[in-house]
């Protein structure tokens, strides 16, 4: 792999996943009950219901083995207990008790919950020495990006995002395309979804319920608020439109740029922004706008020139550049390049790249292409070699990536202003915005 690629798959942020060791099984030796440490990888999952059921099954498939469960819902996750490989293993609701009682039995950890328990469940996993998959966003809040990257270094933990585009070949292709000069130097990207609206209300009219209801049975309230602020039973909350509101869900912006904004990352070398600007429609502070559009300005770095990304959703979309061939569509997702010899859509959950010129040469691979998102995840815990030599999306690169994206977050509360961004001390020049890079955690649900 030559430097630049090197740079790309294996720099500083990518290796804050931390070293595997490689013990071979014959030196570790076997037991009647359980397989060498190289041979299985036992992990506990929190969430199994919804996209947890889908994480569940491809870590099952990708080679690990389930040995304790945890769902706030017991109807809706407790599908689950079904599964041949569950035989035997009790559904516990709160995630606390099960680490507690099953702290020995598992490996590494899976969470599929809301946004808001991400972090909370993954930075108390990391302290206990497992190794963690953590769907996206990485976290609610751009503190708890930094800390889920630090911890994941400091305990030496493999750690995923699961944005499963990013090893699904397209982000490489991407990258490749960029790197080869396809577009010529990249000024500007965009990038939208199709997210709210439609999948989830957002906006200024949609408010938290204020009558208390009674959960169902099956539904454990306080564990599912978690570390939010109490706030009564509603099924306009659970078990999907908690994504809308600022106590559970990172709205749109969260729950897309993660895959969207993915090969602008990779491809760019982006670190950290000097600033960001955030125009939307209404913000109540409870639910997200119903429409959003960021701008975060990239200083130059290296041979990369400044670069600009933008950000769109809730039916917002960039203008179609005049190079754009009239057949090609933006669609309900998309990332788009711009460069100085032309433009390119391409990206990881968007697909592979895709020139404005029809006509363009396809630069030779020159990068490693992933085993699948899960299994090199589940392949860099059992300490084996990976095409990638580390996990693609570990903590160290989404953190960052997952952090400035809640840069785009802090701006809604001062629409239309240039907010200065100081990477160094990880902190807004402006004292105001500094005190949304956090949210208090609820007093009642210890951790």
């Amino acid at each position: 792999m030559s430097r630049m690629n090197r740079r790309q798959f294996m720099s500083t942020a990518v290796a804050a996943a931390g070293a595997v060791a490689i013990v071979p099984p014959h030196i570790l030796g076997k037991t009647a009950k359980r397989d060498a440490p190289s041979d299985t990888l036992n992990f506990a999952k929190v969430g199994c219901g919804g996209m947890g059921g889908g994480d569940f099954g491809q870590v099952v498939r990708a080679g690990a083995r389930p040995t304790a469960l945890c769902d706030v819902d017991s109807k809706r996750g407790g599908g689950v207990l079904r599964h041949k490989a569950c035989k035997g293993l009790k559904l516990y609701s709160d995630f606390r008790k099960m680490f507690d009682k099953h702290s020995k039995d598992f490996d590494a950890v899976v969470v599929s919950t809301p946004d808001h328990m991400h972090a909370p469940v993954s930075l108390k996993a990391m302290a206990m020495g497992k190794h963690v998959y953590c769907q996206k966003p990485l976290a609610r809040t751009i503190r708890e990006c930094y800390q889920m990257r630090d911890a994941a270094k400091k305990y030496g933990v493999v750690t995923q995002m699961g944005n499963q585009g990013h090893s699904g070949g397209g982000l490489e292709s991407t990258i490749e395309c960029v790197k080869a000069g396809v577009i010529g130097t990249v000024k500007e990207v965009h990038v939208w979804t199709d997210r709210a609206g439609g999948w989830w209300p957002q906006g200024e009219k949609v408010f938290l319920p204020k009558q208390s209801k009674p959960a169902p049975d099956s539904v454990d309230w306080d564990c599912f608020l978690g570390v939010a602020p109490k706030t009564p039973y509603s099924s306009k909350i659970h078990p999907f439109v908690w994504r809308g509101y600022l106590d559970f869900g990172a709205g749109a912006i969260g729950d897309m740029a993660c895959h969207n904004m993915d090969p602008a990352f990779m491809a760019l070398d982006l670190g950290e922004p000097t600033s960001v600007k955030t125009t939307c429609s209404e913000f109540n502070k409870v639910s997200f706008p119903r429409w959003s559009i960021v701008e975060w300005e990239f200083p130059a770095v290296g041979d990369r020139l400044a670069v600009k990304v933008y950000w769109y959703d809730g039916g917002k979309k960039p203008e179609k550049p005049s190079g754009m061939p009239a057949k090609m569509r933006f669609g309900g997702n998309g990332c788009m390049f711009l460069g100085d010899k032309g433009g390119m859509l391409g990206g990881s959950h968007a697909g592979f790249c895709n020139p404005f010129d029809s006509n363009y040469k396809r630069p030779a691979r020159t990068l490693p292409r992933s085993e699948g998102h899960y299994k090199e995840w589940v392949m860099a815990c059992k300490g084996r070699r990976i095409n990638r030599g580390v996990t693609g999306s570990n903590f160290g690169y989404a953190g960052r990536m997952t952090a400035t994206i809640g840069l785009g977050i802090v701006g809604m509360y001062f629409p239309g202003e240039k907010l200065e961004w100081d990477g160094e001390k990880l902190e807004f020049k402006k004292a105001a915005a500094n005190q949304h890079l956090h949210r208090a955690y609820r007093k009642e649900f210890t951790l």
